[in-house]
């Protein structure tokens, strides 16, 4: 009977409110299999933890502390911003991720992450093929972005999603109440690179019982800033205030993103934030209107108070199936979510290989903007409504939600040697 094999799971990217619940799937699925998994080792700070050899011992969390990550928000273990690039580019890297797998005897490669950790995932499984030491990795999928392609839905998001609904909604109703003598805009700048989904969210907030009017600036539409003043003015005229969801990504026909810092984080991404003071000030330029701006920012990917049921069963239920696959054999692949029923909403795992997962954006389609690209289609409240159903509150205690900090004991160094980022 074949030894059983150490488990690696690590945390990347921006972190969400239910990131834990996959770690929390992972952990718990593994430790019911002790005959092929012995040990789950988390990376400290994600594969940065691998790199440096500063693993976590999971084995040494009682089982209370594991099951209450299913309802703690960020990143247990801590997360990174860090690409590994192309093999070549990244060779040294590679090399030393799997001479940290040979001495700590891991077979199992877990990375729970968006599109650059499902493309390291998938260039560990091919280097552990090329150098003759057999790892399965398996990306378990996670972005508020909800951008990730095949999956019906990414974890993450439709936390992030009913957060947004609500936020947009409630503020809506205080805007409504003071818009007769004061304040008659509202702006809340949400994340969304390249894709609308956490944008198209605020129009959730608008139904047959709440007639909002709401105008929604997308990433997949070019700002045009002679229609956009004309579509506000049009809904304050009708309603006395508007309430305006922009995404960070939001941008002229040139490409400039209206929120350009002229910045670039770790992954030469442009560095974004602003776009609500700058949408704000050209409306109060252009009709006078009186304005508050908002940014959700970390508020929105933390709100584990207000998190979606239907993102927490998802997201444990991806860790869960990432452990199955990989004991059943399976490599380089990503479990995925696979709508069946629209209403009501069925879903169940699936399976995609990360060739066809990596460096792929899924964006919003163009049959979920309306005509005039400012809100969303019945398709897209189709899609959206069902991912923000349900409520899984968390403990609280003293008023407050009661969130677990893990022991995060370290395993051992075997190799001992500096490596340098």
């Amino acid at each position: 009977m074949a030894t059983a094999k150490n488990a690696f799971y690590a945390q990347s990217g921006g972190v969400t409110a239910v990131i834990n619940a996959s770690a929390c799937g992972v952990i718990e699925t593994a430790r019911q299999h002790p005959d092929k998994i012995a040990n789950v080792y988390a990376g400290r700070n994600g594969i940065i933890g691998a790199l440096t050899e500063d693993l976590i011992d999971t084995n040494q969390e009682s089982a209370d502390n594991i099951a209450a990550l299913r309802h703690t928000p960020s990143g247990a273990f801590g997360s990174c911003r860090y690409k590994l690039k192309g093999l070549e580019q990244s060779k040294a890297e590679y090399e030393r991720l799997m001479d940290i797998f040979k001495a700590h005897n891991i077979g199992y490669f877990f990375y729970n992450g968006g599109g650059d950790s499902a493309d390291t995932c998938h260039k560990v499984s091919q280097l552990s093929e090329k150098m003759g030491f057999p790892i399965q990795a398996i990306h378990v999928p996670k972005t508020v972005d909800n951008d990730l392609p095949i999956t019906d839905v990414c974890p993450g998001f439709g936390s992030v999603a009913k957060y947004i609904a609500t936020s947009v909604r409630e503020a809506s109703f205080d805007v409504c109440s003071m818009a007769k003598t004061s304040t008659k805009i509202f702006v809340i700048e949400v994340m969304g690179r390249h894709a609308g989904w956490i944008a198209a969210a605020g129009g959730l907030s608008a139904d047959g019982q709440n007639d909002i009017p709401i105008v929604i600036l997308f990433p997949e539409v070019e700002f045009n800033q002679e229609k956009f003043i004309a579509a506000v003015k049009a809904k304050v005229e009708k309603y006395d205030y508007c309430s305006i969801v922009v995404s960070e990504g939001a941008h002229w026909p040139d490409g400039k993103f209206l929120a350009e810092q002229g910045t670039r984080d770790a992954f030469g991404h442009a560095q974004l934030g602003g776009a609500a003071p700058v949408v704000a000030n050209m409306l109060k330029e252009a009709l006078g209107y009186k304005y508050h701006w908002a940014v959700a920012d970390y508020l929105q990917r933390a709100a584990r108070h207000i998190a979606s049921k239907t993102d927490v069963e998802q997201a444990y239920a991806l860790g869960k199936a990432a452990v199955e696959m990989a004991i059943a054999g399976d490599n380089a692949v990503m479990p995925t979510i696979v709508r069946k029923s629209d209403q009501p909403y069925v879903w169940e795992i699936g399976s995609a290989k990360l060739e066809d997962v990596a460096n792929v954006e899924k964006m919003m389609p163009k049959e979920f903007i309306t005509d005039d690209g400012f809100g969303i289609t019945d398709a897209c409240r189709k899609y959206l409504s069902p991912l923000i159903e349900g409520e899984d509150y968390p403990p609280y205690e003293g008023g407050l939600p009661k969130y677990v900090t893990l022991e995060n004991e370290p395993v051992e160094k075997v190799l001992k040697t500096d490596f340098s980022l």
